[in-house]
Formats: structure tokens, sequence, C-alpha cells
């Protein structure tokens, strides 16, 4: 049977309840007063009294508080040490300097993920080495690394995308049979687990991004933690600038003397982004949990769309649900992505892209010579991903908004048979 053309839905009552798109007319299922924001922060009377504290302590830079959210994130996580820093990307590129990374190594990552990871291998000037991902996980492929690996790879940089840890049993087993350090970015990842193991801390070192989408946020900032004693070590060293002491030890210690032992970074964390973060730790659980229920819905909701939605997790492991990226079925629907997310817009409900992937950004592309061909799982996701608005702060007519919302406009546009 054939559907009903562009022009005869516009005029008919093909959408049921949920009635016509705003793009094409209809009222927007949410007001613009009360637009569903993707991605905004949860922040209230505690975080604005803890910040206020600091500020009237009239110590803002780094000092005691970011010792204790340092010690409660590794607590949090059950790491030996945490090392609070400026952002994500800081953390990451400090991992990597830390183990030795430098001009001449290679280090293999996944081209599906946020530009920064891979900005920060070029700036030790090592070499990127993209594998493509998973199509339905976005993960990296392990079974495309093993391929990748040359003399000159020093480590394996792998990322745990949406809230979704990484097959890390092989990718373990390639790194110790090769002898390759790994570096797990954990930006979005705080909460999950892979087989009973916090991520983070099944490598060298685990990163995580403090930044005001995260499920704990600092204003921007970042968070390292290892199980290496003298890892952790250099890792700090190298976020004061190379020093042996800081401002807050030599003002304790009543000692004005410092000895810089390397050409370290300007990447530590401030009292005052510390004391934002603090009371958010002991929320972290409860926030999960309500994304959790944020996700469940989604699932169970938007099936018979035109979506591949999420697989399931693992049961021995914990997926974060800091993402929910269903993959558009775009022969299923008369327009691409961009006018979907414009339709979306029209309902005052906000989304994301996660991500573009590197093989597609103009820098790589003329760098490193990459092809779309050479990455065709990325270029899939790539090209159909759409991150729906998750939240803590979400209700369930929240959610609902965004299934009719979605659920009209997918109509609205269905593809003819």
């Amino acid at each position: 049977m054939k559907r009903a053309s562009l022009a005869e839905r516009k005029t008919s009552h093909h959408y049921g309840a949920s009635g016509l798109p705003a793009i094409a007319g209809g009222t927007p299922v949410r007001s613009r007063a009360n637009r569903l924001i993707f991605g905004a922060p949860i922040l209230g009377e505690e975080e604005i009294a803890s910040v206020a504290e600091c500020i009237r302590s009239n110590w803002i830079g780094l000092g005691p508080r970011v010792e204790r959210f340092q010690q409660e994130f590794a607590r949090y996580k059950g790491a030996p040490y945490a090392l609070a820093v400026s952002s994500g990307t800081a953390a990451v590129h400090l991992a990597l300097a830390g183990l030795g990374i430098g001009p001449g190594d290679e280090v293999i990552a996944p081209a599906m993920t946020w530009f920064s990871t891979i900005h920060v291998i070029v700036h030790t000037g090592a070499k990127p080495v993209l594998v493509d991902c998973c199509r339905d996980t976005f993960n990296i492929d392990p079974e495309q690394i093993e391929g990748r690996v040359t003399p000159r790879t020093k480590a394996i940089l792998v990322v745990h995308m949406c809230g979704r840890v990484c097959e890390m049993g092989p990718i373990l087993a390639i790194a110790r049979q090769h002898g390759l350090r790994v570096i797990e970015d954990c930006a979005h990842a705080i909460e999950s687990t892979y087989r009973g193991t916090a991520a983070g801390l099944m490598g060298d070192a685990g990163c995580f991004s403090l930044y005001p989408t995260k499920s704990v946020t600092t204003g921007d900032g970042g968070m390292v933690i290892t199980r290496d004693p003298k890892l952790f070590q250099r890792l700090k060293v190298l976020s004061m600038q190379g020093m042996t002491a800081d401002a807050w030890s030599r003002f304790v210690d009543g000692s004005c003397g410092y000895a810089v032992v390397e050409a370290g970074f300007k990447y530590n964390m401030t009292d005052l982004e510390a004391s934002l973060g603090l009371p958010q730790l002991a929320k972290i659980e409860d926030r999960w949990r309500r994304r959790q229920r944020v996700w469940s819905q989604y699932n169970e909701q938007l099936k018979g769309l035109p979506l591949l939605l999420p697989p399931a997790t693992d049961p021995t492991s914990r997926h974060a649900c800091h993402l929910y990226t269903p993959l558009l079925v775009l022969e299923a629907l008369s327009v691409g992505r961009e006018q979907l997310i414009a339709a979306l817009e029209a309902e005052n409900i906000g989304v994301g892209i996660h991500y573009v992937p590197l093989h597609q950004q103009p820098y790589y592309q003329q760098r490193f010579g990459l092809v779309d061909s050479d990455f065709p799982s990325a270029t899939f996701v790539g090209g159909r991903t759409l991150s729906l608005p998750l939240s803590p702060a979400m209700t369930e007519q929240d959610t609902s908004d965004v299934v009719t919302a979605l659920s009209r406009i997918c109509a609205y546009y269905a593809a003819s048979a």
C-alpha cells in the first residue's frame, strides 16, 4: 500500500492525537518559555552555598577543597589516586604526557569521538591511528585494533561512548600482548562499570570530564584516576607547571620554596571549581537512577518509529545512561537529519549530535588523508545519530513530550513506499 503523499498528509488527520508538527504549522508540543534544553546542568541552593562559602574564605585557587574533591571522587570510583584538573581534555593530555607518549609514537584511538580526544594526541607530537567503531554501540571495534598495531604503537586510547564501556577484555589482551599502555576516556562514564570493574580503572589511567553537560560539573574541569602511585605523582607535577610544590602546600607549610623539575602545564583545578562539584558527588547514584528511568521510558515508547534504538547493556556491566542516541532510519524518511532536528527545535525540544566522526573533520582529512571508506561504520553512525534530551531533572511529561514530537514529525516526514 502506498503511503499518503506529503501534500496529502499536510491536509489530512494522519497524525491522530499528536497533531500536525509545529514546523508545518501545528502547535508546538512545548511553549518557548518551557523549552526542553539539551544538556542543562542541575545546580541548586546547596551548590550556590558551597561556592559562596569558598568565595568568603578568600582562597579560590588550588587548595583544600580540591584535595577533598579528589578524595571523594576517588572514594566513589574505588580508585587509589585521583587528580583534579582544568578540563577533560587536560586529563587525557596529562595521561598521555605522563605515560611518556611523544614524537614518533603512534596512539590507536577511535574515529567516533569528540575531536579534543584526538587533538591531545597531536599535541604530544604522536600520530593518532584511528579505528572504526561498532555500529550498535559506537565504541571502538576491538576486532580492528590488532591490525593497526605497528612497532611505533605505544598506547591504545579508548572512549566509553554515551556511558557504555568498550569491550575491554579483548582490548586489554591486545595491550598486554604488545606491551601497550591503555588510557580510558570516561567523559560519559562516571557511573559505568565493565563486568564489575569501574570505568577508568582497567587501563593505566582513566580520564573524566566535568563539563556542564556531565553527571558532575565544576563549570569546566576534569579528573584523572589511576592505580599507579608513580604515574600519579608525575601527573601531579605536570599539572602544576612542573613544580614540586603548589601554592596551597607552600602556604600550609609556611615555605616559599619550590623546584621546577619538568616543563609542565597549567592544568590544575581551583577551589572555586571544586566547591561547585563537591555537593554533587553525593547525588551521583540517585541521578543515575533517574536517568535510567528516562532511558527505559524512551526504549518502551519509541518502539515502532524509524529509529534504531541503543542495544541492551550486558547484565554484568553498568551503562551510565549519559546519552540516549538512537540512529535514524533515513530510508524511512523523506528528509535528512538536519530537517528533522529543525522540526524538533520548532517543537521547542533541544537535541544534540554525538558525533560527527573525526575522519570527516577538515583538519584530519587534510593532515592524515582520511576518507569515509576507511571508516564505514563511523560514517554510517555519524550521518544518522541523534541525541535526545536525557537528564535526571526530566519528568515523565518531559519524556512524553519528546516522544510525541518525534512521533508526529516522523509520521509527517514518512517516505513514500
